[in-house]
């Protein structure tokens, strides 16, 4: 392995006392030091349609900027969920500074497995703000793990991309509120906002909840029961590398279904949906967590909508609200849905295809979320 030489110096902003009181996202005291994370992404792997994730890179830079929510010491967070080889990884410069792992400029990032770094030395970011982060991969790297569309500019080798290779998570110390992973769909990604924009309702919670950490891991096009090719293991599969792994976590937040009901094949039975809610809160609940279920949106207008399905979806929504599966219910159907035609988006919500939430859609989601079913 190489070990970089060090890169010029940049300026130092001051880290918080060692003995600084942090919080583990509750609001209850925690230990100094305690890690949460602040911004993540979930991987797919790539098709052939993604020809920059698919074919890999030599001696390549990927660099993302990320907006992220709570604030503090910083660390990153590499994952190869679905590489097939080690991939070497660094120089890799967040905010401008080094990062270092174990000390070294560069580590092998091990098939299907994670990386973290150290403390970045001298860097302490605020809440909601952006960080910047460049890796460098020597590679050959062999196709890559990746989040396809954050609805965010990031470049590979300067060319713009809205995609995120390898980096899947950023994590702080300076959590005081809720500490939130988001297990969801495009609504989560952000389908129907603008790119960097930081509109997704994510993203919107978590300026409603100062001091929060949220962890967005929506997948266009991801399902709760069913994996995809192109969209991924399905909300049953990941939940385990994508919820389990992050540090710090408090409570789930589970907006998943309706790509299990209007994708091929689609689901008609509401039981096996609610069946898959259950095993989630089976596994949230094991791992000490509390788990918020969303109501499913209306999509009357969508390409693939039939009043039979949304029966379906409206006798899974009745129990979601009064069945007591969760420890909290997020009302995403009441929240958007026209109440002279339930069955479809309030139209000042709909971004035009009659299933994504325009901007005021999103808060419209982000405000639904009670903040007492966090804590």
């Amino acid at each position: 392995m190489i070990t970089a030489a060090a890169a010029g110096v940049a300026s130092v902003v001051a880290a918080p006392a060692a003995g600084a009181a942090q919080s583990d996202g509750s609001g209850r005291p925690a230990r100094a030091g305690t890690w949460t994370t602040s911004w993540a992404t979930a991987q797919t792997s790539p098709t052939a349609a993604d020809t920059v994730a698919a074919a890999g890179l030599t001696d390549g830079v990927a660099t993302a900027t990320l907006r992220l929510s709570a604030g503090g010491r910083v660390r990153l967070r590499y994952g190869n969920a679905f590489g097939a080889v080690p991939v070497l990884v660094g120089p890799v410069r967040a905010a401008g500074r080094a990062v270092t792992f174990a000390g070294r400029r560069q580590a092998w990032l091990a098939a299907g497995a994670s990386l973290t770094s150290d403390p970045v030395d001298g860097l302490y970011v605020p809440e909601a703000s952006a960080l910047t982060v460049e890796t460098r991969l020597p590679g050959p790297t062999g196709p890559l793990s990746f989040h396809r569309n954050t609805h965010a500019s990031h470049t590979v080798d300067g060319v713009r991309t809205t995609s995120v290779f390898l980096l899947t998570g950023v994590e702080v110390t300076g959590a005081h509120g809720p500490v939130v992973a988001v297990l969801g769909d495009s609504l989560a990604e952000g389908v129907g906002t603008p790119d960097d924009a930081d509109l997704r309702w994510p993203d919107q919670l978590a300026r409603r909840l100062p001091g929060s950490a949220v962890a967005n891991l929506g997948v266009s096009g991801n399902r709760l029961l069913l994996d995809d090719d192109r969209f991924g293991p399905g909300g049953q599969a990941r939940f385990d590398r994508d919820v389990l792994s992050l540090p710090g976590l408090r409570t789930v937040l589970v907006q998943l279904g309706v790509n299990d009901l209007q994708q091929p094949p689609g689901l008609t039975d509401a039981s096996l949906v609610l069946d898959g809610y259950r095993q989630l809160v089976l596994r949230a609940r094991s791992a000490g967590l509390r788990i918020v279920g969303a109501t499913i949106t209306p999509f009357e207008g969508w390409i693939r909508w039939t009043p039979e399905l949304d029966e379906v979806r409206r006798r899974i929504n009745h129990t979601v609200r009064t069945g007591r599966l969760f420890d909290g219910v997020a009302d995403f159907d009441t929240a958007l849905r026209d109440p002279t035609r339930p069955s479809r988006l309030l139209p000042a919500f709909d971004s035009g295809d009659g299933l994504h939430p325009d901007p005021s859609g999103h808060a419209a989601l982000a405000a639904a979320v009670d903040r007492r079913h966090l804590l």
